[in-house]
Formats: C-alpha cells, sequence, structure tokens
C-alpha cells in the first residue's frame, strides 16, 4: 500500500495562519460596548494618561542628573518624536474605530502572530504602568506625611531581602489600584467624570505651578555661574529627551477608547493632538518654571516641584502641589485601568485570549470580569516590586508598538480595504456620461473640458499599491508583482535598515570596536538602504483621500518614527531586554496553544481537506486506486478506481 501525504501544503496552510490579517465588518460602528465618549472626554483622557508622574517625579530627577535647564529642549523634541507616533495612532483610531489600539491596526495590516505580539506587550505597558504610577502616588504621599507610612509598614510587619522586590510591601500602592479598578467597574461615563475631576484639579495645580513659578524665577539660575543653561551639553538634551519621551506614552488611551467614542472620525484625531499639545506644553513651562525658581544642582528628584516651593518659603505652596501630583497620578491610574481590560477584551473577541476577558456587563457596558482581574494583578505587582524595576520594564513595549503601529500605517496606506462591503448593484450610469457621445449633451466648453478630464484621470487612475504611471516606463519590471507586495517588501526592508542603522550607532565603537572606516561605511550603507526603501514606497499608489483624517507626508513620517523607536529601544538594558524575553515566550506559549486554533479568522477558513490516495492490489491482480479527503474529525471515500493493464503494470 503507497501513500501520498501533504505534508509541504499543511505546513505552508500553518504559515499562512501567522500571517492572516483580520477582515472588518462593513458596520464598524456596531459594538457591543456603550458609544458615550465626547472629544472632550477623549482629550481629558489622553491629558491625564500623560500627565501624571512624570511631570511631579520624572522633571526634577532629569534635570538635576541629566540635561540641567535645558530640560526645556529635551521635552520639546520628546514631544516631537511622540508626535510622529501619535499621528498615525490618530489615522488608524479614526479609520478603524474599534478598541485594542496597535493590537487592532496591526491586525487589519500586518498580521496575526505580530499583532498578538503588539497587544500582548501593549498589556504589559498598561498593567506594568499602572503598578509604577501607584508606586510613584505611594512614595509621593509618604514624602509629605515624613514616611510615617513606610516606618509603620516596616515596624509592623517588616522587610524582605527577596531580590528583585522592594525592600518592603507598599500596602498603599495596592489599595489605591483596588480602589480605582472598583469605580472604572461602574462604566465607562463613571469613569470619564471621575478623570475629568482629577484632571480639572491637576491642570488648575498646574496653572498655579506656573503663575506663581514665574513669579518667583530668577534668570540668574541659567547663567554661567550655575552651569549655564544646558550643562550636559547636547548629548545631555538628547539623553534627557529619551527619558524624557516616556512620559508621553499615555496618548494611545484614545486609540484604545475609540470604540466607545460617538464619533471616532473626528474626535480621536482632534483628541489626540489636542492632549499630546497640552502635555507638551505642560511639561516644557512646568520644567521651566522649576529650573528658575531654584538652581538645577540643588532640585530634589523625588520631590522636586514641591520641594522648590517650599524651598523658597512658601510651604503651603508645596501643600498645594502634593494635592495636584496625586490627583495627576489618579488620572494615569485611571487611564491604564481603564485601557488594559479593553486590550484583552479586543483580543479575546477576536478569539486569540481566552473568553473571559471578552464578557460585557449588561449593566455597566464594560468587561468587568477583565476589569477585575488586571486591577488584582497590577496590585500584586506595585505590593510587591520597586518603582526602577517595574519603569524599566514598561519602555520596551510602548517603543515596539509605536514601531508596530507606524510600520501598519505605511501598509495599510498602500493597501487595498480588508473591510466587507454589502454588495449592491452599482447605479445606472447617466446617458451624458456614459461615454463621450455624451459631451452633446453640454452647451459651454468648459464643460466638456471638465468632463474629457474626468474621464481620463478616471482611466489613469490606480489602485492602491499599484506602481505610479509616471514611473512606468523607467520601472516597468515593478509593474509585475501583486499591488502591495512591493510596498510590504520595502517596508520590512525599511525597518531591518532601521535596526542595524542603530546597532551602528549605538554600539560599533562600544561594543563592536569598528574601526572609523568600517563605522561610517556601515552607516552610510544602512542609511542608503533606508532611503531607497522609502523611495521604493513612495513611487507606488495610495488610497485616494479619505474622511478621516490621514497622516501627512507617508511614508517620510511613520519611517522617521520606525527609526526613532528603534534607536530608543536600543538605549535601553540588557536586563530589560531579559526581562522582555520571558514575556514574549509565555505570550507566544498562550499564542501556539490557545489562540492559533480559536481565532475568528481561523473559524472562517475553510476545513483543510488532505487528499489521500491508496493503491491495493486485489486478488484478481487488477490495481485499485481509492481516494479519500481526510478532515480534521472525518474520513469519507470521495471515490475507487479500478486500474488494469498497463495501470496495474505501473
Amino acid at each position: 500500500m503507497v501513500s501520498r501525504l501533504p505534508g509541504c501544503s499543511s505546513l505552508a496552510r500553518f504559515c499562512q495562519k501567522l500571517n492572516r490579517v483580520k477582515t472588518l465588518e462593513a458596520d464598524m460602528m456596531e459594538t457591543a460596548l456603550n458609544r458615550c465618549l465626547s472629544t472632550l472626554d477623549l482629550t481629558l483622557l489622553g491629558f491625564g494618561g500623560m500627565v501624571g508622574s512624570g511631570l511631579y517625579v520624572l522633571t526634577g530627577a532629569v534635570a538635576k542628573d541629566v540635561a540641567g535647564p535645558a530640560i526645556i529642549l529635551s521635552y520639546i523634541f520628546a514631544g516631537f518624536a511622540s508626535l510622529l507616533a501619535a499621528l498615525c495612532y490618530a489615522e488608524f483610531g479614526s479609520r478603524v474605530p474599534k478598541t485594542g489600539s496597535a493590537y487592532m491596526f496591526t491586525y487589519v495590516s500586518v498580521g496575526e502572530i505580530w499583532a498578538f505580539l503588539i497587544g500582548w506587550n501593549v498589556i504589559l505597558e498598561y498593567v506594568i504602568g499602572g503598578a509604577a504610577v501607584a508606586r510613584a502616588w505611594s512614595g509621593y504621599l509618604d514624602s509629605i506625611f515624613n514616611h510615617k507610612i513606610q516606618n509603620f509598614t516596616e515596624t509592623h510587619i517588616g522587610r524582605w531581602n527577596v531580590p528583585l522586590l522592594a525592600p518592603n510591601p507598599d500596602l498603599l500602592a495596592a489599595a489605591i489600584l483596588l480602589v480605582a479598578t472598583a469605580f472604572i467597574t461602574c462604566g465607562a461615563k463613571v469613569a470619564s467624570w471621575m478623570n475629568h475631576l482629577f484632571a480639572v484639579v491637576s491642570m488648575g495645580v498646574i496653572l498655579f505651578i506656573l503663575i506663581f513659578g514665574f513669579i518667583l524665577a530668577d534668570p540668574r539660575n541659567f547663567s554661567a555661574a550655575e552651569g549655564g543653561f544646558s550643562p550636559f551639553g547636547f548629548s545631555g538634551i538628547m539623553a534627557g529627551s529619551a527619558t524624557c519621551f516616556y512620559a508621553f506614552v499615555g496618548f494611545d488611551v484614545i486609540a484604545a477608547s475609540s470604540e466607545e467614542a460617538r464619533n471616532p472620525q473626528k474626535a480621536v484625531p482632534i483628541a489626540t493632538a489636542l492632549s499630546l499639545g497640552l502635555a507638551t506644553l505642560a511639561y516644557t513651562l512646568v520644567s521651566a518654571a522649576l529650573t528658575l525658581m531654584v538652581p538645577w544642582h540643588s532640585l530634589n528628584p523625588d520631590s522636586a516641584l514641591s520641594d522648590a516651593f517650599y524651598r523658597r518659603g512658601y510651604a503651603w505652596a508645596g501643600f498645594i502641589v502634593a494635592v495636584g501630583s496625586i490627583c495627576a497620578m489618579n488620572t494615569v491610574l485611571l487611564c491604564n485601568l481603564f485601557s488594559v481590560p479593553r486590550i484583552a477584551y479586543a483580543m479575546s473577541e477576536d478569539g486569540l485570549l481566552f473568553k473571559v476577558f471578552a464578557r460585557v456587563n449588561p449593566v455597566t457596558k464594560v468587561p468587568v470580569i477583565g476589569i477585575v482581574l488586571f486591577g488584582i494583578l497590577m496590585a500584586i505587582l506595585a505590593m510587591v516590586f520597586d518603582l526602577e524595576s517595574l519603569v524599566q520594564f514598561l519602555s520596551i513595549g510602548t517603543l515596539l508598538a509605536y514601531t508596530f503601529v507606524a510600520a501598519s500605517t505605511i501598509v495599510l496606506r498602500y493597501q487595498t480595504d480588508k473591510v466587507k462591503r454589502s454588495e449592491t448593484p452599482p447605479p445606472n450610469p447617466s446617458p451624458q456620461t456614459q461615454d463621450g457621445s455624451g459631451l452633446k449633451e453640454y452647451e459651454s466648453f468648459s464643460d466638456k473640458l471638465q468632463l474629457v478630464e474626468k474621464q481620463k484621470a478616471a482611466k489613469e487612475r490606480r489602485e492602491p499599491g499599484q506602481l505610479k504611471s509616471s514611473f512606468e516606463p523607467y520601472l516597468h519590471f515593478l509593474s509585475d508583482f501583486v499591488p502591495g507586495e512591493i510596498v510590504t517588501v520595502a517596508v520590512t526592508s525599511m525597518v531591518l535598515c532601521s535596526i542595524c542603522l542603530c546597532c551602528i550607532l549605538v554600539f560599533g565603537v562600544s561594543h563592536l570596536q569598528l574601526p572609523q572606516w568600517a563605522y561610517i561605511l556601515f552607516i552610510v550603507f544602512f542609511a542608503i538602504g533606508f532611503l531607497l526603501s522609502l523611495f521604493l514606497i513612495w513611487i507606488h499608489e495610495q488610497h485616494q483621500k479619505l474622511n478621516t483624517f490621514q497622516v501627512p507626508l507617508v511614508p517620510l513620517i511613520p519611517g522617521i518614527s520606525i527609526l526613532l523607536n528603534v534607536y530608543l529601544m536600543l538605549k535601553l538594558s540588557l536586563l530589560t531586554w531579559v526581562r522582555f524575553s520571558v514575556w514574549i515566550v509565555i505570550g507566544f506559549l498562550i499564542y501556539f496553544g490557545y489562540g492559533i486554533w480559536h481565532s475568528k479568522e481561523n473559524l472562517k477558513e475553510p476545513k483543510p481537506q488532505n487528499v489521500v490516495a491508496r493503491y491495493v492490489v486485489l486478488p484478481s491482480g487488477s490495481l485499485v486506486e481509492t481516494v479519500q479527503t481526510v478532515q480534521p474529525d472525518t474520513q469519507h471515500t470521495m471515490g475507487m478506481v479500478e486500474v488494469t493493464g498497463e495501470g496495474a503494470s505501473r
């Protein structure tokens, strides 16, 4: 008996499963969630997600140890780098108004396994971010009361000497997370109003800091006697920018909330621009006021703003700043707890995560089980890990998500729509526009000329992903490829060139110890590869102007965003990469053990049919071929053919 088993085709189908993209339904406004958020709600969510512990903790630390008063420029550069990523998020959030943020954007443009990877890391970002902010919130409040809370914990509970863990449990951080979780379970509108309250108080305190801080400003603190405006030089400004970049990571809460926005096509891009602009303005002005109030080298990194007012003789002002810092950190906590269950909800709805995360409460219209589970997880992490360990783990997932969203923006711009459209017959063409003979219906020559131009443009218009007609005579061999195929290859090449270029820039001299000529040669080579990839993308047709927001200067802006994000990722420590690798391994175990088989896209595919042929020699000497189609749970014989004569001898 001889068998022919299609092993190669099974492997090919498996690889196709990894890269399948999500097909969106025609009515993307339909959702089980409650569309109740306005543009103001989204703006305050984004602002609250960005302006928190970074303003009150990060500013003082970077100004004292990294950049000096030039932290003002560091925040401007960091805001510009964040703007590049925010533009990509705004286009996706308005064009694909579904919850899931970077996960959803990657799924509809790049592929399933990459979407799972991004979604898994965005979950990590929000969980770790929430725990870190709770830990900072607890530490700031403890410093106001002269560390009485920490002393009480050490006295009645004790210290533990466990590597990689905090010296003592932070029960206050865990408690505030559990209280915030209870509010989030009440629904999107309740969470939004809570965020409104804390955000308004926070903005009022920021205005107080600016007005009173500039009144107390002393320009001599920028003088050469105090070290000057930029005591650490340009390298200090850029190092400060790399650190300050993480102060802006909260804007993606807007994209994560797009499925609960009333009018996401307009609200998402407007809210993204407003919140990022307000956050950048707040960071730059507050850092200017802080470094003008007191010399930068005398700042207290743990509570720089309140300590600055205290040292100028205004202890009551320091108390107001402390209240503002607590309110600002509360907004970040709410944003993290608001976002992470919605990412898990989107992944669970698609079948990539366990179904328990997709259960929506019929009264509050929110995934309550996911909110509670992730709130408890955040509380545990905040209780046992210190702030430094949490913050180091936060950065890499954020940057990876930004990189994939930028790449997905390019891919989607040059792809045909993945949206299911209702099949309706096209309207009957008007008699006067069916062909050139309809020109006689028009009386003026200008009308005739406009009609001819429209007909000519309609004939020359090409599908997204096709080579532009102006480059056809010179690069005609690129027209033989499937529309969008060259763009996908060029995006992959651009990312690889970005990684290689940044590796040379970061490690070329220090770790690789390249000679000067090799260092310059590699930089030039990979820079040319990066620019050539951009050129190959640019010479193809994009989608025509849509009614939703679009990133300008594609592929240039997403390409620069990819380059910046890769550079910042390579600046992270080795321990951060090791922790990240462990998290990725856990995610892949979940995906290959559960997600790939329960994916909704997998259920849409026809069941594979393996055709197996067996030859059986009957007693009469005839050779019989039985053809069977084997499915996962059934086996059905499709036919039997008797072969005699030459067939039997064969």
